[in-house]
């Protein structure tokens, strides 16, 4: 009897079924190929949410109603406007100092700040949105001993534009080169709104604006102070290359001619600037800045459409001795360095891979372990089949070889069913065949035999009478 008939003899054997219901084994199979499907999809669908779920980031800037608020404020509106990977939630502040401290604290995780304002431990820039420069000017106009240089600055009264004290500290870096002492000058601070009004309670002889070139607030400053037909003394400040050598958060630069209206200056301008830059922490990963870097310049058009007099982003300075160091993911962009995908995530592709080979060589072997006992139970089936084998051999009742036949019939479809769990190898199945056959011919054979037997006694007695 071969492997093929004993299925169909199995089949025949066991009770009838409904039509189209697996077998119990079939059915846990079954189960356990679903609940592997659906803890694949359930896997790949975690982790698709996870890499491409929105990161929202905190940055603070200020002061409240600043250029810089509305210009992060715009821009975080359009990442959220575009679904973009990455979203801002702007945090505002009293102002960069400020803003500086809470990136320092780690309550945000960007900051807007003055470049020449003492950064954060470990901030590190993602790029510049604005360049301010220093305007300084004398208010009493052209006039024989009227001041022209910065120079004649000492014991003067100086009005300086915003309430904050990094103003303040770049008029006396400027007054220090100019081999002016800072404390020999009357510093007089004035709010960014309202001081037309307040310069005429006071009496000063120069101002310092602080500002981009197309600064409004500078513009209307200068405009206040050219009262009664006198125009302004613009000062330039001779050593702005050594400044900005000494001092790198500073760099020298010109305000050409024309700038603040016609013949304002009348000519160019030497003077200092500095930038506001957008920075991270460092600890910020180099993925998320990376994305964040390559959404601020592809709306770049847009912002600087939109606030063309305040907003012009450039990316960060990626030297080594740069004075505010460029994070490793913006300076990748910057340098057409960033990672693909593969290079971002192969080792987490294949270590998944190997943890996958493991554990499936972990489940193979605990398959084998658990199917061990079938393995057993299987063993002694089949040593109690030869041993039916030998016993129908010498058996005198057919009523006992039924019973052993019915036996090996149990036997056959636990063996199929063993054999169906991947409990025993098909050279397993092929010897049982053998043995399976070697019983039922046995089985045959001796009901021949006694059946013959129990004929000739039957005949023996009648003769016998006759």
């Amino acid at each position: 009897m071969g492997i093929r008939d004993m299925f169909t003899r199995s089949m025949a054997s066991e009770a009838p079924r409904p039509p189209g219901t697996p077998k119990p084994h079939r059915m846990k199979a079954m189960l356990v190929v679903v609940a592997a499907v659906l803890a694949t999809v359930a896997a790949v669908g975690g982790a698709t949410y996870w890499m491409n779920r929105p990161v929202h980031l905190r940055i603070a800037v200020g002061p409240p109603y600043s250029d810089d608020v509305k210009v992060i404020q715009s821009v975080a509106q359009i990442f959220s406007r575009d679904r973009r990977h990455v979203r801002l939630r702007p945090i505002v502040t009293d102002g960069t100092g400020s803003s500086a401290a809470s990136l320092n604290a780690g309550t945000t995780d960007l900051a807007v700040i003055r470049g020449d304002v003492e950064l954060p431990k470990d901030a590190q820039a993602i790029a510049s949105i604005r360049k301010n420069y220093a305007v300084l000017w004398a208010t009493g106009g052209k006039r024989k001993g009227g001041i022209t240089t910065i120079e004649q600055l000492a014991g003067k009264r100086v009005g300086v534009i915003g309430r904050t004290q990094a103003n303040v500290n770049l008029l006396k870096v400027i007054l220090t080169q100019a081999g002016v002492k800072p404390e020999s000058v009357h510093v007089v601070q004035f709010t960014t709104t309202g001081f037309p009004e307040q310069l005429k309670k006071e009496k000063i002889d120069a101002m310092l604006a602080v500002g981009p070139l197309t600064s409004r607030i500078t513009t209307d400053a200068i405009a206040a102070t050219s009262r009664d037909g006198k125009q302004p003394v613009f000062l330039s400040l001779d050593g702005a290359d050594a400044v900005a050598q000494k001092f790198p958060v500073y760099e020298s630069g010109e305000i050409p001619a024309g700038s603040f209206g016609v013949g304002r200056p009348s000519e160019k301008i030497d003077t200092i600037s500095f930038a506001h830059h957008i920075v991270a922490r460092k600890s910020l990963s180099e993925i998320t800045v990376g994305a964040l870097t390559r959404q601020l310049f592809a709306i770049r058009q847009t912002i600087q459409s939109e606030f063309p007099l305040t907003a012009k982003l450039e990316t960060p300075d990626t030297d080594k001795d740069a004075a505010i160091p460029a994070h490793p993911g913006a300076a990748a962009y910057v340098d057409g360095e960033e990672k693909s995908f593969l290079d971002k995530y192969s080792d987490y592709i294949w270590g998944s891979l190997m943890a996958l080979s493991a554990l499936g060589s972990a489940g193979a072997w605990f398959a084998s372990y658990w199917r061990k006992d079938e393995r057993v139970t299987n063993s002694g089936l089949r040593e109690r089949l030869l041993e039916m084998l030998t016993a129908s051999r010498k058996s005198d009742s057919i009523d006992e070889l039924d019973a052993m036949q019915a036996e090996a019939d149990e036997i056959m479809r636990e063996t199929l069913h063993c054999f169906e769990d991947g409990a025993i190898e098909e050279g397993s199945l092929t010897a049982f065949s053998i043995a399976l056959e070697q019983f039922h011919n046995a089985v045959a054979d001796r009901k021949a035999f006694l059946l013959d037997m129990s004929s000739n006694a039957a005949r023996t007695p009648r003769s016998h009478v006759a």
